[in-house]
C-alpha cells in the first residue's frame, strides 16, 4: 500500500464564518495513485481541493503534505512545492495564444528551462503542439483541457488537483483525459480528483473517497465501489457505511 502523501485531520472550513462545508473531515491521498472524491453536490469535495491548494484557509484541524502542515499556506508556495491545481471549468487566456498561455504557466521558471518544459509538454500533446500559435479560445473543449492539465505539469508537480475534469468533453474526450491523469499516476504522480461522471472515473481510479456533509463517510478500493448497488445513493446522497477504519 502506497504511504499518504496528503492527509486532512479533522479539518473545518469553509467560506463564510456562518458556512462551514467540511465538519472535521478526516480524509488521505496516497503517492502515485489517483484518488477519487464522490458524493452529492454541497458535500464538501470541491473545498477539500480548495483548502488544500491554499484558497481556504482551515478554521481548525491540520492539512500535511508529505507529514508536513501546510494549513493556508500561499498558492505559490504549493507550487514550488509540487502541488497543482486544474480547477472546474475553463481557466484559459482566450485572447492568448497556446504558446503564452504555456508560458505563463511556467512563468516562475528560467527562459531556457520553460522552453525545454514547454517542448516536453507539447510531446505528451500533438495536437496542442499543432496549435501552438492559435488563441486559446479557438481551441475545442478537449483540446482546452489538455492544455490546462499541460500548464499545470509544465512544473513537473507531484500532486495534481483536478476538479471536474469532463464537464463539457465528449464521452470520447473524458475516456482520453481519464486515460492521461492514468499515465501520470502510473508515473508516480498523484492526483486528487472530483468528478461527477462517477463510473467512467471509478475505472481509471486508485480509491474512492465519499464524503457527506463535510464528512469522510466511505473510504473503498475504485474497483470494490463500480459493483456497489447502491452507487447511485452514495453519489447523490444518503447514509453510506461508515468509512473503514
Amino acid at each position: 500500500m502506497a504511504a499518504p502523501i496528503i492527509a486532512f485531520d479533522k479539518v473545518v472550513a469553509g467560506y463564510t464564518p456562518s458556512l462551514t462545508i467540511l465538519n472535521e473531515t478526516t480524509l488521505d491521498a496516497r503517492a502515485g495513485e489517483i484518488t477519487l472524491l464522490i458524493g452529492p453536490n454541497g458535500a464538501g469535495k470541491s473545498t477539500v481541493l480548495k483548502t488544500l491548494f491554499g484558497l481556504l484557509t482551515p478554521r481548525s484541524g491540520e492539512v500535511r503534505f508529505e507529514s508536513q502542515r501546510i494549513n493556508g499556506m500561499d498558492p505559490r508556495d504549493l507550487l514550488g512545492r509540487g502541488i497543482a491545481f486544474v480547477p472546474q471549468g475553463r481557466n484559459l487566456f482566450g485572447s492568448l495564444s497556446v504558446r503564452h498561455n504555456l508560458e505563463l504557466g511556467g512563468i516562475t521558471l528560467p527562459r531556457g528551462e520553460l522552453t525545454a518544459r514547454i517542448d516536453e509538454v507539447l510531446a505528451r500533446f500533438p495536437r496542442i503542439r499543432e496549435r501552438i500559435d492559435n488563441q486559446a479560445s479557438t481551441l475545442s473543449g478537449g483540446e482546452q483541457k489538455q492544455l490546462e492539465v499541460g500548464r499545470a505539469l509544465l512544473l513537473r508537480p507531484r500532486v495534481i488537483l483536478i476538479d471536474e475534469p469532463s464537464i463539457g468533453l465528449s464521452p470520447k474526450l473524458v475516456q482520453d483525459v481519464m486515460a492521461l491523469l492514468r499515465a501520470l499516476a502510473d508515473g508516480g504522480t498523484t492526483v486528487l480528483m472530483v468528478e461527477q461522471n462517477v463510473r467512467t472515473a471509478l475505472k481509471y481510479s486508485n480509491r474512492a473517497l465519499v464524503l457527506e456533509m463535510g464528512r469522510l463517510a466511505l473510504d473503498r478500493p475504485a474497483g470494490e465501489l463500480l459493483d456497489e448497488p447502491d452507487l447511485n445513493r452514495l453519489f447523490l446522497g444518503g447514509h453510506a457505511r461508515p468509512a473503514a477504519g
